[in-house]
């Protein structure tokens, strides 16, 4: 057989993600090809200073359009919500843990920080709910990929930082993790746990292969969370969080969307039937603009 080239960027998190998909695709042979996004390129400014969404994946999905690899694995975290011509997103593995992991080398939870600790964290999502719920600390942008953050944690002499649980357990990293952040007032970035493998729209065979390694509970999930955040015109550079979850045939989504600063948050839920998982999404989004979600996004309904 002729191997599956897969398109994956070189971070140690990527290539586990790249692994992984192949060995959830064996016994037809792979092979990987290393791609370089703009993301990785400029890693000494913070994301919102470099561009729009696609920051991780516009270079990886143009290596499957033009050939160069026939699949792409993503953080589906990282992957806009808009489609792109020639391209589906045919598979959703088993999602992994969900949570935002606590760091730090002197405290072991999040509220023991004193009053302007020092808090690194990348993430605009993560920085207004911290904001919100401890607007008494110093949050920081933190770049650079997981190992990198982690280092910086010791030779900066940060207080904590935030990181994803997911990362940390796929990377044997989970030691340095101290506490896990209440998903009640923490919500996580949509899609974030979770793969999504694109691959060309016209590859019929590909995309029946490809199904087979698709987890349905996950997939509807992240269907929810993908369509509230895309009805809400939200991307990753803009605070909202959410997180979906199947019980039998029952999903159950809850959003949050906050200003940038967190002193404003408002936070709806949703449940209806898995199958439904789109309209679900967009249900939860218009009950959120109801709330006057718009103003915190910075534009009009």
């Amino acid at each position: 057989m002729i191997p599956l080239r897969i398109a994956t960027r070189s971070s140690p998190l990527a290539m586990w993600q790249a692994r992984h998909v192949a060995e959830l695709l064996q016994p037809h042979p792979t092979e990987l090809v290393q791609i370089e996004t703009q993301g990785d390129r400029i890693r000494d400014r913070p994301l919102s200073q470099i561009g729009g969404d696609g920051l991780f994946t516009k270079e990886i999905q143009a290596a499957v359009l033009d050939g160069r690899a026939d699949l792409a694995v993503h953080s589906l975290k990282d992957l806009p919500t808009a489609v792109v011509p020639g391209l589906t997103l045919a598979a959703v593995p088993p999602r992994g843990p969900t949570g935002d992991a606590f760091l730090s080398l002197r405290y072991a939870r999040l509220k023991e920080l004193p009053t302007g600790a020092t808090l690194a964290t990348s993430s605009l999502r993560r920085r207004s709910q911290i904001a919100h719920y401890r607007p008494d600390l110093r949050i920081l942008d933190l770049r650079g990929n997981v190992e990198t953050r982690i280092r910086k944690l010791h030779d900066e002499k940060l207080d904590a930082i935030i990181l994803a649980e997911a990362g940390l357990i796929r990377l044997k990293l989970q030691d340095h993790i101290r506490e896990i952040l209440d998903p009640v007032w923490m919500l996580p970035a949509v899609g974030q746990g979770a793969l999504g493998i694109e691959c060309r729209t016209e590859d019929l065979r590909l995309r029946e292969l490809l199904a087979t390694i698709t987890h349905r509970p996950t997939h509807a999930a992240v269907l929810a969370e993908r369509a509230l955040l895309r009805s809400l015109g939200g991307g990753c550079l803009v605070p909202i969080g959410a997180l979906g979850q199947v019980d039998a045939q029952q999903l159950h989504l809850r959003g949050v969307v906050l200003s940038v600063d967190g002193s404003q948050r408002l936070q709806a839920d949703q449940t209806g039937l898995s199958s439904e998982a789109e309209h679900l999404g967009e249900q939860l989004a218009r009950r959120l603009l109801d709330l006057g979600a718009a103003k915190l996004l910075g534009r009009s309904r």
